[in-house]
């Protein structure tokens, strides 16, 4: 049971999902949910890597939305998990194309929190008219000072969790942390593998709530799932960076015209309120609400509250 269901749409069950071959041996997750006749919203997930979840149903009206929830490339209950090959922002958007047109949607609004809100803004420069509204929550533009703070900076605020991070290196590995990382995550046994996936994913669960809550994996597929995530995004910090570190901010012109709300929370020490601010200055249509008591997961309760908010207020945009 959620702490939020008291504020969350009621459970529900798909009425359609299947997966989808988009080439380079991948095959994308999807599902359709709430009213099939509704208009169609998307949920782009975090990680990358992270994968999609049931619970991410609720934030989405079901009498008036077409839900539509997918798993990225490696992530979630797409196959190949935690596959790395062809796995790029470019491939990504042109999969959503292809699932766009596979539903037989013409366009739908678009919901994307931390990387998803760097996947929402990316798709939308590429396919502006495909796009009805934004709702993005916890800004991350993936510039390299960004990904640098995630890596050294945001420990600082929870140095137990950074401890634990840092504990798979050894010191001399822990002067190049990303790229050693990578390494275990990409070439060590399969059970080191494993831990190093987990203490990934502890890190920046540890980091991810207003209350601090310590991430635990049971089960094999948990652990597997951890590992996906922590592979792909290493992979992406590591070799998706843009040309131009600026790039998303310098092509927002491209969705001015486009209704868009931004919920970040204040006290977000994975993506920091300031990356918000810097977008909302390049974008003064932009709908910036910044939650006092809220961190970075879309699990905190006034980050939760303001998100249905959102999508509630987004239905009368057709």
């Amino acid at each position: 049971m959620s702490q939020n269901d008291d504020i969350l749409y009621p459970p529900i069950r798909p009425y359609d999902m299947g997966h989808l071959d988009v080439g380079d041996g991948h095959q994308i997750y999807w599902e359709v949910s709430g009213n099939p006749k509704g208009v169609p919203i998307v949920l782009f997930h975090g990680g990358p890597g992270a994968g999609t979840s049931p619970q991410q149903r609720r934030f989405f009206d079901p009498k008036h939305y077409k839900i539509i929830l997918f798993d990225q490339r490696g992530s979630g209950q797409s196959r190949p998990l935690g596959s790395l090959e062809h796995n790029n922002l470019q491939a990504i958007i042109e999969d959503i194309e292809k699932l766009r047109e596979y539903l037989h949607i013409q366009a739908w609004h678009v919901f994307g929190g931390s990387w998803g809100s760097t996947l929402a803004l990316c798709y939308g420069i590429a396919h502006p008219n495909q796009c009805l509204s934004f709702i993005i929550r916890g800004i991350f533009l993936m510039r390299a000072h960004e990904i640098n703070w995630f890596i050294h900076g945001m420990g600082k605020f929870f140095p137990e969790a950074r401890e634990e991070f840092l504990s798979m290196l050894s010191p001399k590995e822990q002067k190049d942390i990303l790229n050693n990382y990578y390494k275990k995550l990409t070439q060590a046994p399969d059970e080191k593998r494993l831990k190093v996936g987990e203490a990934w994913c502890r890190y920046e669960g540890s980091c991810a709530y207003l209350k601090p809550k310590r991430q635990a994996f049971t089960t094999e597929a948990q652990r597997q799932k951890a590992l996906a995530m922590a592979r792909i995004e290493a992979h992406y910090f590591l070799h998706q960076q843009f040309d131009n570190d600026n790039y998303i901010i310098d092509n927002i012109s491209r969705l001015k015209h486009i209704s868009a709300t931004a919920i970040q929370g204040r006290y977000d020490v994975i993506c920091p309120p300031e990356t918000a601010i810097e977008l909302a200055k390049a974008w003064p249509e932009l709908d910036l609400i910044l939650v006092d008591e809220g961190g970075h997961s879309s699990g905190d309760r006034n980050i939760c509250k303001a998100l249905i908010e959102a999508t509630n207020k987004a239905r009368h945009l057709q």
